[in-house]
């Protein structure tokens, strides 16, 4: 079974995804299952500080509660709003644990087998500020310790969004790097804005501090329009390689140089894969981990025998000028089902193209082969989608042990769906979600923990 991460979202009311609408929450449906809208509660020290009392919480209530049908596990909330984050229990949202953290909340937190929580958190000073910015990352203990305290974040370089912890014990994470002048005149860029933040992902050994492999999208760029750049060629020949002047990703105008804007990252253990949402594009990109650093600034080397290139992509071939039916506009949180072969994907939405959001179980192809004629599109195993499920920003999906499907609506709160669609929990929170997590009961994790 591979873990369930916990992910933490920023301290501030800025999304993760500056492009997308914040969405009007929709009308409350009936409730299901329960009689009354149930208030969540929180657990907080008494006077003496000895003994905890039950606190209600009114903004937050179980609108549907089908207790035959749900998975009774815990779900961790990250509220950004608030900046809090807290596990809560499903039948009546009570707070069964609540951390503190040193500084803002950097999106991305995993709780490890001991006990420990990965947090990625916000630097106090970082030189830009894009939405689901880090710059620093830490792993605190149930106490509320730092055991490990790292900061990435300076003029160029900053971390962001996702964060996980690999079985050697190293951490990958998602960072951009600021690229001016002669970078973008070398690469062919053609947008109006004087710099770019290029997506890198990067792996560091906590032990030693020490970045230890790294992967950069400016290595793998390709463009049909400076016939003096290296890297001109015919876009749809080399799908492998990202076109830095992808006009849907330019359009709008308000990226201030954030073109890309990767939002989350799954590693694929059985496989040493990387799979990487990158929201601006629509996509999913599929990297080779398996490469030495100096391979993954290449086009040669690794398992796949592509270095750094892009192993597959999918979700949106407009991006490469390819054939097949475009998936996703704007995406979240791939991350793999335990069992089989397959991922979700949260597509958001956008209200004058595609104005709902829908939840992707998509089969992964036996063999990656970029095609340049015909589709590279995944196959639909499964999916889920309603008029009141809408989040243009943050949100996620994962699969339950009993099947279930738990949804994370970021500007609503939370659902939980059966296989054959039939809502069975449904939770509504006053804030701004980046993703749920479900959390067995019975895991090493939780125990450790200490609930």
């Amino acid at each position: 079974m591979r873990k369930l991460k916990f992910i933490f979202l920023f301290s501030l009311l800025i999304s993760s995804c500056e492009k997308d609408d914040y969405h009007t929450l929709p009308e409350e449906p009936e409730q299901v299952g329960i009689p009354e809208e149930t208030p969540g509660q929180t657990e907080v020290p008494d006077e003496s500080g000895e003994e905890n009392s039950v606190k209600e919480d009114p903004v937050s209530k179980i609108l549907i509660y089908n207790e035959a049908l749900i998975e009774d596990s815990y779900v961790l909330i990250n509220n950004a709003a608030s900046n809090r984050v807290y596990l809560i229990e499903k039948n009546n949202g009570k707070i069964i644990f609540e951390w503190d953290l040193p500084s803002g909340i950097g999106n991305d937190a995993e709780l490890l087998p001991n006990g420990n929580l990965l947090v990625a958190l916000t630097d106090d000073d970082p030189a830009y500020t894009f939405g689901g910015f880090g710059g620093r990352m830490a792993i605190i203990d149930p106490q509320g310790e730092i055991v490990w305290d790292f900061k990435y974040s300076d003029e160029f370089s900053l971390s962001h969004h996702d964060l996980e912890i690999l079985p050697n014990g190293n951490i990958i994470f998602i960072a951009w790097e600021k690229k001016t002048g002669d970078d973008l005149k070398e690469v062919g860029f053609t947008g109006d804005d004087e710099q770019v933040y290029a997506e890198k992902i990067l792996e560091i050994n906590p032990n030693l501090n020490e970045i230890v492999w790294e992967w950069n999208v400016w290595d793998h760029l390709i463009q049909d329009r400076d016939t003096t750049s290296q890297n001109f060629g015919v876009i749809s020949e080399r799908p492998m390689k990202v076109n830095i002047n992808y006009e849907d990703a330019l359009k709008d105008g308000d990226y201030k140089g954030d073109i890309f804007h990767a939002n989350a990252l799954e590693y694929d253990e059985e496989n040493n894969l990387i799979y990487l949402s990158v929201n601006y594009f629509s996509e999913v990109w599929v990297i080779d981990h398996s490469t030495t650093t100096a391979e993954a600034s290449s086009s040669k080397g690794g398992n796949y025998d592509k270095g750094g290139d892009l192993v597959y992509r999918f979700g949106n071939p407009e991006a490469y000028n390819g054939s097949g039916e475009r998936l996703f506009f704007h995406n979240h949180n791939p991350n793999l089902v335990a069992g089989g072969n397959s991922l979700l994907v949260y597509s958001n939405g956008i209200p004058s193209v595609d104005p709902h959001s829908t939840v992707y179980e998509l089969k992964i192809p036996e063999i990656f082969n970029l095609e340049t004629a015909g589709t590279n599109e995944l196959e639909i195993l499964w999916s889920f989608s309603d008029p009141d499920l809408f989040s243009a920003k943050v949100s996620g999906a994962y699969r339950l042990a009993n099947g279930n499907t738990l949804i994370t609506q970021g500007t609503f709160g939370f659902w939980e769906v059966t296989n054959t669609k039939e809502v069975v929990w449904k939770y509504k929170g006053e804030g701004f979600f980046w993703r749920g997590y479900p959390y067995s009961k019975e895991s090493d994790a939780i125990k450790n923990l200490g609930i």
